[in-house]
Parts: C-alpha cells; sequence; structure tokens
C-alpha cells in the first residue's frame, strides 16, 4: 500500500472515532439530563409532603420534561454530534462512488 493510502486509512478511523466519541457524549448529557431531572423532581416532592411519591413516576416526568429540554440545553452537542455523522455519511458515499468507477473501469477521482 502506499503512504496515501495509509494516510486516507488513518483519516477514515480519526473521522469514524470523532463520530463515535460525539455520539457517545450527547447521548450521556441526555441521560444526566434525565438524572438530574429524575432527581429533582423526586426530592421536591419529599421537600412538599408527598413521602410516597414513587421514583418511576419521577423519572416519567423526568423523560417527558427533557426530551424538549435537551433540544434546547444540548444544542451544541447535537449539532457537533450531527455534522460528525454528516462528514462520515460522506466520506462513505465519496468511497462507494469510487469501488463503483474502479469496478466499471473508469479512472477513480
Amino acid at each position: 500500500m502506499s503512504d496515501n493510502s495509509d494516510n486516507a486509512d488513518n483519516v477514515r478511523t480519526g473521522s469514524s472515532g470523532r463520530m463515535m466519541r460525539d455520539v457517545v457524549v450527547y447521548t450521556l448529557a441526555r441521560l444526566v439530563l434525565v438524572v438530574a431531572l429524575t432527581a429533582a423532581i423526586y426530592y421536591i416532592a419529599q421537600l412538599i409532603g408527598i413521602h410516597e411519591f414513587p421514583l418511576v413516576v419521577a423519572l416519567l416526568f423526568a423523560v417527558v420534561i427533557a426530551l424538549p429540554l435537551g433540544i434546547w440545553l444540548l444544542g451544541p452537542l447535537r449539532k457537533r454530534a450531527t455534522a460528525s455523522i454528516a462528514l462520515v455519511d460522506e466520506r462513505r458515499r465519496r468511497d462507494r462512488e469510487q469501488l463503483q468507477a474502479r469496478l466499471r473501469g473508469d479512472k477513480p477521482r
């Protein structure tokens, strides 16, 4: 293999790794938001005198509240993850076109 193909493999691995990292960070941030909201709802219920408030109910309320709140609060993380996914998709599309061109016998770009 040439240095060009080795360099391309490093770029591929780097962009895929970055995409995975960005998606994992965004997912973890959403989960942390749900956990924080669950704890807040549960302990606020305890403070106002509802001592038998089910944790599952607090979790369900937290999920419903976290859906729109996460879009607003975690916008930069979501945009970064989306951009990383788009970059990897573009690379795969370009690689597929080059492979099809080679299979047809055309010169690759």
